[in-house]
């Protein structure tokens, strides 16, 4: 198959379908641009979204204007397209929670007003498009199999499809009222002997989504905060990682060459995660983090990586694709992030071990590795480090900060614990060195003793508790955001030169909902909402977020969804819930 019936579209309209070990981008053509098999690191087997070869469709014959919408709290997604007939669905979910070796994706379409003709397109291309697949077979049920690779495919409910240059394709009629299944397994190994029953599928991943995902009502958004909460839990593995995002390569600005595989567990994001769950009051994904945390620090202690696969193995070396890419980008998998080491992420694993022990969470296993990272703290604060923007080494105050933070809201959250006294005097030592070099003329922190810019992460030590809210540094800090990183209630990360804000990069979401809670914190409600309401519209069609936001043009900018713009909505969304008292001067 050519890409060029199902070419690639801006990142406002697709939809994640997952199931906790991979995840699909369903385009509003209801084509699968992106699905990678067994799991998220693995090999894409329908690639179209970066220029691969190959593709699954499901859509409707003749003119149509699409549209779709998820089930409340799932990630079951409806396609629905207005066609000159009448109006078409296609319900589709990856079954949940899926298995480890094996997908399987559910598409249900329905007749819901008028006769319904729709084209079924499958052709699997294994190694991210540049693999072909071996020639399809129909068994004797009418049930297709097709080898691509390593991975073996079997697509039943299309027993009328015929074989040609793109692949299976069949074209399906259908009355009005009726429905219609069509089911597709891929695996990495022997398929089971009998294929799955449509509706017991379908029963179970209704019944898992309904237990997966809290009510979360005392927050002020719930229907957002629920779906948030179901895309991290559908990035979240078996094994507890959570993965950054779902796709790789997606550009955060057109031949900018700033274009990253993300399909990775980063600490720092898990960590961010696991204390918005803990907010929430919703245990399942905390525990999660905390189990993924805690076992990377007892395997690796001080030289814990910023970032591993879902396995908790070391992120593989970046390389090239050698595909188109996403339009302004390129195609590559890996990440250079394991090379770096990013002391922040030891304080951020502090603060998610002090969020587990204040639920009265934390096990003695989450103790000892609690203890590794301290001791980690200890040895190597004064080594320069990439910081939670993954730049040059260097002496980054949001990093110490962070390990601030993290070891005052551990003391603070068991203080009869043998740790409680070496965290809070290592948090002082830590702090006086800070105070020292790293306070602006002006009166804020500023991003490194040589570098003396305000950056927006400055603005998460205060929330975290490094320094009361009434520091003077903490609101001086707020202030000179405001100032100098804000546009229309959208935040950038900091300033790269003398170009506009907007012409170096997106506004960043993560930091446009850290400013929601800063304002909340400094008890300006107005504010704090105001923050909050201009970036939760932020969002694409079926309500994802990107790493950023282009405000010019009102596009989504970096791979999709990114796991830390919905955790941060999580948790502002259930920190807005309560209204905060003005904090003492």
């Amino acid at each position: 198959m050519s890409t060029a019936p199902f070419p690639p579209h801006a990142l406002h309209d697709y939809a994640l379908l997952a199931d906790g070990e991979r995840g699909a981008l369903i385009g509003p053509d209801g084509a699968v641009g992106w699905l990678c098999a067994p799991a998220w690191h693995d090999d894409a087997v329908f690639a179209s979204l970066i220029g691969g070869r190959g593709g699954y469709a499901v859509t409707p014959r003749g003119r149509y204007v699409p549209g779709g919408y998820y089930e409340e709290g799932t990630l079951i997604w409806r396609s629905r397209w207005i066609t000159t007939g009448g109006v078409v669905e296609c319900r589709e979910a990856l079954a949940f929670p899926g298995e480890a070796g094996r997908l399987v994706l559910l598409r249900r379409l329905t007749a819901v007003d008028g006769t319904a003709r729709v084209r079924a397109v499958l052709d699997p291309y294994a190694d991210y498009g540049r693999t072909a697949p071996a020639a399809p077979h129909r068994g004797e049920d009418g049930v297709w199999y097709v080898n691509a690779g390593h991975h073996r495919l079997r697509w039943q409910g299309a027993p009328t499809a015929t074989v040609g240059a793109d692949g299976l394709s069949a074209d399906l009629l259908l009355r009005p009222g009726e429905r219609h299944d069509l089911v597709l397994e891929c695996s990495d190994g022997p398929l089971p002997h009998t294929p799955p029953d449509p509706d017991a599928a379908w029963a179970a991943t209704e019944r898992a989504w309904r237990a997966s995902v809290p009510p979360l009502e005392r927050t002020v958004a719930p229907g957002d905060a629920r779906r948030a909460y179901a895309v991290l839990r559908g990035l979240t593995t078996h094994g507890g990682g959570l993965i950054a995002a779902a796709t790789t390569s997606l550009p955060e600005r057109a031949e900018a060459g700033r274009n990253y595989d993300y399909r990775y567990v980063w600490i720092r994001d898990q960590s961010y995660a696991g204390q918005a769950a803990a907010a929430a009051q919703a245990p399942e994904l905390l525990d999660a983090a905390v189990r993924f945390v805690g076992e990377r620090l007892l395997s690796d202690g001080p030289r814990l990586a910023p970032a591993y696969t879902l396995h908790g193995g070391p992120v593989p070396e970046q390389h090239e694709l050698d595909l188109p890419g996403y339009p302004g980008g390129s195609s590559r998998t890996g990440n250079h992030v394991r090379k770096q080491f990013q002391l922040d992420c030891f304080g951020e694993a502090l603060l998610l071990f002090a969020a587990a022990e204040r639920a009265g969470r934390l096990d003695g296993e989450g103790w000892k590795a609690a203890d590794l990272a301290v001791r980690a703290v200890a040895d190597r604060w004064r080594e320069p480090d990439a910081g939670v923007w993954e730049l040059e080494p260097r002496q980054w105050t949001h990093s110490r900060l962070t390990c601030v933070a993290g070891l005052r809201a551990l003391a603070g959250a068991a203080p009869r614990h043998p740790l409680a006294d070496p965290c809070a005097h290592l948090a002082d030592t830590l702090f006086a060195e800070v105070c020292a070099s790293a306070v602006h003329p002006d009166g804020h922190w500023q991003r490194a003793p040589d570098d003396p810019k305000v950056d927006a992460a400055l603005l998460m030590p205060a929330l975290r508790g490094a320094v009361p809210a009434h520091d003077p540094r903490a609101r001086a800090t707020l202030a000179a955001c405001r100032d100098q990183l804000a546009r229309d209630h959208f935040l950038y990360r900091f300033r790269h030169d003398d170009r506009p804000l907007e012409r170096a990069e997106g506004a960043f979401l993560l930091c446009g909902f850290v400013m929601a809670l800063a304002e909340h914190q400094q008890g300006d409600e107005v504010a704090a909402h105001r923050w909050f309401e201009r970036n939760r519209g932020a969002c694409g069609a079926s309500g994802l977020y990107a790493e950023e936001f282009d405000i010019a043009q009102r596009q989504l900018r970096g791979n999709l969804p990114q796991a830390f713009v919905h955790a941060l909505l999580l948790e502002s969304a259930a920190r807005l819930a309560t209204p905060s008292a003005p904090t003492a001067e």
